[in-house]
C-alpha cells in the first residue's frame, strides 16, 4: 500500500505533511481533557468552557477555506509557518485567561486559527499539487494518519502533564511541542514540479469561477451535508468523552487512553481509506464509514459502562474517525481538479466544523440540562445514518484530473 510512495521526493513531502498534521491535530484534539481541570480552578462552568471550545471548532473550520485560498495564491510556506506559531501562542496564553472571553480568545480563536492553518486543506492541497496523480490517494491517507498519530501521542502526554504540572504547565508544554513542527514546513512547501506532458488538467479558470462551479454542483453540496455530520460526531466525542467517562465513575486516564486508542485505530483506518480511494468509489467508502458509526453508538449504549467498553468503542470509532478525509478530498479532486483543492476542500471542512460547533456546544448544554449525554447519543446515531444515505447520490465521475482513480 505504501510502496507507491517509495520514490524520490514523494515520501519526504508526504511524511513532512503528516508530521505537521500530527502536531496541529494532536494538540487540538486533546483540548477536551482540559475542561474538568479548568473548571475546577476557575469555576467558569462546563457550559462556558464548552462554548469556548465550540467556537474553536467553528473557527478551525472557518479558517480552512481562507488558509487554503492563501496557500493556493501565495504558496503554503507562510500559511503553515504562521499557523504553527499562532497555535503555540494560543496554548501559551490560555493559563492567563480568567474569563470565558479569555478562553474564547486563546482556545476559540488563536489556537483554532493556528491549527486550522496547519491542517488538512493546506497540507493535502500542497501535497496534491506536488505529487504524481497515481499516489495522491495513498499520500492523503498517510497524511491523515499523521493527525491520528498525533492524537495517540498527545492525549496521554497532556494527561500526564496535567497530573504532574497542573493544566497551566501542561499548556506551556503543548506550546513548546507545537513549535517542533516548524522545520517540516520547508519540505512541504518545496517548489512545484513541472507538470508532465501527458497531465490532464483544465485551464485555470480563477478562484471565483471555481467556487461558483463547485457550489452549483449538487454532489458538492451533498458532500458538505455528510461532512457536517462527521464534524458533529467528532467534536461531541473529543470534547465530552472525558465527561462521559466521569459520569460512569471511571478514572480520567480512561478518557485519555480512549482518545489515544481512537488516534491509533485511525492510523490504520486512514491508511486503509487512502488505499480504498484508489480501488473503490469514494462515496461508497464514506457511506459505509458513516453507517458503521450509527451501529457502534447503538452498541455502546447497550453495553455496560466499563473500561473495556470504552476501549473497544474507541477502537471501533477510531477506524473511521478522520478516515473520512481521504475519500472526501478525493471526490472534491475528481470533480474539480487540484488547482484550487485547498480552497474547495477547505469549504467542506467549514461545513464539517459547523457540525463540530454544534456537537461541542450542544453537548455542554445537554449535560447541564439533563445530567447526562443521552440525547446527544441519539442525535449522533440519527445524523450518522442520514450521512450514510446522503453520500449515495453523489455523482462521482471517472477520474481524469483529481486525487485518485475512481
Amino acid at each position: 500500500m505504501l510502496r507507491s510512495l517509495n520514490r524520490p521526493g514523494v515520501m519526504a513531502i508526504t511524511l513532512a505533511a503528516a508530521g505537521i498534521l500530527m502536531v496541529t491535530m494532536g494538540t487540538r484534539q486533546s483540548f477536551g481533557l482540559l475542561i474538568a481541570p479548568i473548571n475546577a480552578t476557575s469555576g467558569l462552568g462546563i457550559a462556558t468552557i464548552s462554548l469556548a471550545l465550540a467556537i474553536g471548532q467553528f473557527t478551525w473550520g472557518a479558517i480552512q477555506p481562507v488558509a487554503g485560498a492563501l496557500a493556493d495564491r501565495y504558496g503554503p510556506r507562510a500559511v503553515l509557518t504562521g499557523g504553527i506559531v499562532m497555535l503555540a501562542m494560543g496554548c501559551a496564553i490560555t493559563p492567563y485567561a480568567t474569563s470565558g472571553f479569555g478562553l474564547v480568545v486563546s482556545l476559540g480563536l488563536l489556537a483554532a486559527i493556528g491549527s486550522g492553518a496547519g491542517s488538512f486543506s493546506v497540507l493535502i492541497g500542497a501535497a496534491a499539487q506536488r505529487l504524481p496523480l497515481e499516489v495522491r490517494g495513498t499520500a492523503s491517507g498517510v497524511i491523515n494518519a499523521g493527525g491520528s498519530f498525533g492524537q495517540f501521542v498527545f492525549a496521554p502526554i497532556l494527561q500526564k502533564a496535567i497530573q504532574a504540572l497542573g493544566w497551566m504547565g501542561a499548556m506551556w508544554v503543548l506550546a513548546v511541542m507545537t513549535l517542533a513542527a516548524l522545520p517540516l514546513v520547508r519540505k512541504v512547501a518545496s517548489p512545484l514540479p513541472a507538470a508532465p506532458a501527458h497531465a490532464v488538467e483544465r485551464a485555470d479558470q480563477g478562484l471565483r469561477a471555481a467556487l461558483r462551479e463547485a457550489f452549483g454542483d449538487s454532489s458538492y453540496l451533498l458532500l458538505h451535508a455528510g461532512f457536517f455530520t462527521c464534524g458533529f460526531h467528532i467534536a461531541f466525542l473529543v470534547t465530552h468523552l472525558p465527561g462521559e467517562v466521569n459520569l460512569c465513575g471511571l478514572p480520567p486516564e480512561v478518557a485519555s487512553w480512549s482518545l489515544a486508542i481512537i488516534g491509533l485505530a485511525n492510523i490504520l483506518g486512514s491508511l486503509y481509506a487512502g488505499a480504498c480511494v484508489s480501488r473503490y468509489r469514494s462515496k461508497y467508502v464514506l457511506a459505509v464509514m458513516y453507517g458503521s458509526r450509527a451501529v457502534l453508538v447503538a452498541a455502546y449504549l447497550l453495553a455496560p459502562r466499563t473500561e473495556l467498553t470504552f476501549y473497544v468503542f474507541a477502537a471501533g470509532l477510531g477506524f473511521t474517525w478522520l478516515a473520512t478525509v481521504p475519500p472526501t478530498a478525493a471526490i472534491v479532486g475528481k470533480l474539480f481538479g487540484v488547482r484550487y483543492l485547498a480552497t474547495l476542500f477547505g469549504m467542506t471542512l467549514l461545513s464539517h466544523q459547523i457540525g463540530g460547533f454544534l456537537g461541542a456546544w450542544l453537548g455542554g448544554l445537554v449535560i447541564v440540562r439533563f445530567g447526562d449525554f443521552g440525547w446527544m447519543w441519539y442525535a449522533d446515531m440519527a445524523l450518522a445514518t442520514a450521512a450514510a444515505l446522503i453520500n449515495l447520490p453523489i455523482r462521482e465521475a471517472p477520474m481524469t484530473r483529481g486525487l485518485a482513480p475512481a
